[in-house]
């Protein structure tokens, strides 16, 4: 129900938001075409300046600021008007629908690969092995998941697939973890408790090297493309613990436990050795080795996985084709619900929202006397939840805009690896079971992001104000 409450409130916010422009000002006639059949990249009329009473210097002035916001564009007339422009950054909603089953015609591909192997390493008993390991851990944070079961190891599979960045291996891992989790679900329509817990560590997004937000830095010529690696390993560890603690909380699990201790102090000192490690390099060294660590472990599994295949005698062709066949039935199983969920923000966006909202916390915070530079970067940290691909836009619109080295720009970097996509993985991984009803999952995986972007901002002021 709460997924389907925050649903039809993306739609009616955004209709009635288009609505009040619309009637509002002349000069927004277009927006309802630009909601259902526009295109990212189209250019759009806002509206018209008449400049007869300005002197040259309040002219230019105006131009530049209005070049100085997001997405904007002015030209001069020259009899005494300018015409203002926005670059639409989004789809309607009829692009939006073919993105969406695109988007999941090209998951069957990973989604077979990946279930594929994973079928192997089932009957070869590969995920028992891996779930002993995790085991201690898992049995105290997921204590409704019995000794032992596969669910340990596909979800085991999925935060190694994420500290690493392999979202193309993680979702795998993910929905397999999910089907896993749903077959000791007493209720199959109701999330349960180990679901809960597993989407929102999966959606508070660790992860040990943000190489894709590095070579974007890098591509907008920062002086140094990698000074936000450390403020973005903090902050995403921050929001994991705090996604944890959420989830504990709310669920009744004794979080200061001896076992669990012992696991959160050794990811520490992993990632403060890495951190040590990764200092001592140059940005072409830290993007070959992450690159180079992150391809070889996927290889290394694959053929591990084959090697104790074939030792355990099993037919591996076989397997690994009635894998993939779940692989494929998994991708068209959630069209539906991504496409639902993409639709709805897209509305947000097109209609105008997202603005609305950035302007109106830019005043508050200015009437408040505070700083209000850092937002100028929330819009990266706004977007994130709905769409990984428009926040990475935005990240790097930020950059373009203010600087690769303005603090906008770095801080934007900083949010961009603090969370994941949340409405995104809600839709795509409780979709692939058939979940209906999600529980408090939304509101603990938005408080858990919540915590990452305050972490984010208060670490861009340490390192770079």
């Amino acid at each position: 129900m709460a997924l389907s409450r925050i649903w039809s409130a993306f739609i009616i916010i955004a209709l009635l938001t288009a609505g009040i422009k619309l009637f509002t000002s002349s000069d927004n006639h277009s927006i309802l075409s630009t909601m259902v059949s526009g295109k990212s990249g189209d250019t759009i009329k806002i509206k018209t300046i008449v400049t007869a009473q300005m002197d040259s210097l309040k002219i230019q002035q105006l131009q530049t600021d209005i070049q100085g916001q997001h997405n904007q564009k002015v030209i001069s007339l020259g009899n005494n008007e300018l015409l203002v422009y926005t670059i639409q950054s989004s789809d309607g909603i009829i692009e939006t629908c073919q993105t969406a089953v695109t988007m999941c015609l090209k998951l069957i591909g990973f989604l077979a690969l990946f279930m594929g192997f994973l079928a192997i390493a089932e009957r070869a008993g590969g995920i028992r092995f891996l779930s002993r390991i995790i085991g201690p851990f898992f049995s105290k944070i997921f204590p409704d998941v019995p000794k032992g079961h596969p669910a340990m190891g596909h979800m085991m599979m999925n935060f190694s697939a994420n500290l690493l960045g392999l979202d193309n291996a993680a979702t795998p891992f993910g929905l397999k973890a999910m089907e896993s989790l749903q077959e000791i679900n007493p209720n199959k329509a109701v999330a349960s408790n180990a679901q809960i817990m597993f989407l929102c560590l999966h959606a508070s997004g660790l992860t040990l090297i943000p190489v894709s937000i590095i070579a974007l830095r890098s591509a907008a010529k920062a002086a140094n493309p990698m000074d936000i690696f450390i403020p973005c390993m903090i902050a995403t560890f921050v929001a994991t613990i705090a996604a944890m603690l959420i989830v504990s909380i709310k669920q009744k699990i004794a979080i200061f436990q001896p076992v669990i201790i012992a696991w959160v102090l050794g990811i520490s000192a992993l990632i403060a050795s890495l951190v040590v490690y990764i200092k001592s390099l140059n940005a072409e060294s830290v993007q070959f080795f992450s690159s180079s660590l992150s391809s070889g472990l996927i290889l290394l599994i694959f053929l591990s996985i084959i090697i104790g295949g074939l030792y355990k005698k099993v037919d591996v062709f076989d397997s690994f084709v009635e894998g993939a066949k779940g692989g494929f039935d998994t991708a068209i199983r959630i069209i539906p619900y991504l496409v639902g969920m993409l639709v709805a923000i897209s509305l947000l966006r097109t209609s105008g929202s997202f603005d609305v909202l950035i302007n109106g916390m830019k005043s508050f915070f200015a009437m408040l006397g505070t700083d209000t530079r850092f937002v100028d970067s929330l819009p990266t940290a706004l977007i994130k939840p709905f769409s990984g691909g428009g926040a990475r836009g935005m990240m790097v619109d930020t950059m373009k805009t203010f600087g690769a080295d303005s603090f906008a720009g770095r801080l934007s970097c900083i949010l961009q690896g603090s969370s994941d996509t949340t409405f995104y993985v809600i839709a795509v991984y409780f979709g692939s079971i058939s979940v209906k009803n999600t529980r408090y999952a939304v509101w603990a995986m938005l408080l858990a992001d919540l915590v990452g972007i305050i972490t984010s901002v208060i670490l861009a002021y340490l390192f770079f104000a």
